[in-house]
C-alpha cells in the first residue's frame, strides 16, 4: 500500500481503502459503508466515504475487474431434478 498518496487524510490508509474497497466490490451505497464502518467504531461521513471513491475509486475498480471472470470461462452446474406432484 502506497502511503504517500494517503497523506493528508485524518483517517489511517487501512480504513480509507477499506471502506472504497466496500463501495466498489459489494456495490453499497455510500450509506451502507458509513453504516458498516460505524459498526466497527469508525466514525465517518458518507461524503468522505464519496471524496475517498473519486480519489482513490478507479484504482481499486481496475483491481476488482482484473480478477473477476472472463467471457468464455467454463462454469459447471450441478443437476437439479424438480418432481412435480398433484394433489387431489
Amino acid at each position: 500500500m502506497n502511503s504517500t498518496k494517503y497523506r493528508g487524510y485524518r483517517f489511517p490508509p487501512e480504513v480509507i481503502s477499506h471502506g472504497v474497497w466496500l463501495y466498489h466490490r459489494f456495490c453499497l451505497s455510500l450509506r451502507d459503508v458509513e453504516k458498516l464502518l460505524a459498526k466497527r467504531g469508525i466514525i465517518v461521513t458518507y461524503e468522505t466515504i464519496r471524496q475517498w471513491c473519486s480519489k482513490f475509486g478507479s484504482e481499486y475498480a481496475r483491481n476488482l475487474k482484473r480478477h473477476q471472470g472472463r467471457l468464455g470461462d467454463i462454469w459447471y452446474l450441478d443437476e437439479v431434478f424438480v418432481r412435480y406432484c398433484q394433489l387431489e
